[in-house]
Order: C-alpha cells, then sequence, then structure tokens
C-alpha cells in the first residue's frame, strides 16, 4: 500500500487531482493523473471549501485510462458525510493567550449538537487540550502535566 498525496499545498502539474466526487455517503470517485494508483492505495485529498483540511481515500477500485497518457479513474472509500460542512472557529489558549483559527469538518445533517464534538476532535489533533471549558496549547498543555 502507497499513500499518495494530492493536497493543494503540494501542486504538482505530473501527479494532480483532476475531480473528486461522492457516489454516496462515504464512497467517492476519484478521477486524476500520475502516482501509478492501485488497489489498497491511501489517496490525501483536500476538502473542497477547507484551507487546510484533507481525508484519506482508500483506493477499492482502479481503471487506468489510454487517453489522456497517465490519467486514472477511482473509486475510493473514505469517511462518510451525507452533507460536508465546514467551520472556522477563533480559540485562544487559557494559559497564555495564543490565538488559534481552527478549521473543522463536520456532517451538517447531524445539526448542532455535532459542532462543538468535532470542534474538539480538530483540536487534539493539532495537540490541544480542551478541559472544563478551557483550552491549553501544545506548550502550555506539556508545562500543566507533571
Amino acid at each position: 500500500m502507497v499513500e499518495h498525496d494530492f493536497r493543494y499545498t503540494l501542486l504538482n502539474p505530473s501527479h494532480t487531482l483532476n475531480e473528486c466526487r461522492a457516489l454516496a455517503p462515504g464512497r467517492y470517485q476519484v478521477t486524476g493523473s500520475g502516482g501509478s494508483i492501485q488497489v489498497g492505495d491511501a489517496l490525501l485529498v483536500t476538502l473542497k471549501g477547507s484551507r487546510d483540511l484533507h481525508m484519506r481515500l482508500q483506493v477499492e477500485k482502479v481503471r487506468h485510462l489510454i487517453n489522456p497518457p497517465g490519467q486514472w479513474l477511482a473509486v475510493a472509500k473514505g469517511p462518510a458525510f451525507r452533507e460536508l460542512a465546514i467551520h472556522r472557529w477563533e480559540v485562544h489558549c487559557d494559559g497564555c493567550g495564543k490565538a488559534l483559527d481552527l478549521e473543522f469538518a463536520v456532517d451538517a445533517s447531524l445539526g448542532e449538537p455535532a459542532r462543538r464534538p468535532a470542534a474538539e476532535a480538530r483540536l487534539q489533533e493539532l495537540g490541544w487540550a480542551a478541559q472544563a471549558g478551557r483550552h491549553l496549547c501544545p506548550t502550555c498543555r506539556q508545562e500543566s502535566t507533571p
């Protein structure tokens, strides 16, 4: 299994993602060129409307196209969103006051109650701690741990 990185931050004309669309919740059709994609490979793709969020897709089927040369079409499985929503919250560290412009993804069909758990999960991915309504940046979090 190989991991192929198609995030926007790594623009490379010989290794590009042309389209990624949802076929059903958790199933995606991906078209791209370059990279020698095979069944079982992982694709990292940027979420539409996001600056830095991405998702990991697992290739289930791939078809290499003859024309144009190097292009392929894959069916992959990944996170199941019925209605993807990208939110931004500003979080401040209660220890040092450092600000973080937090970007997180949530399934909008789950409503308002799903936002806080999704935001807290993203904070943890970034190394922050959320305890009893307080937020600590990675530096303050390490300092508070004995």
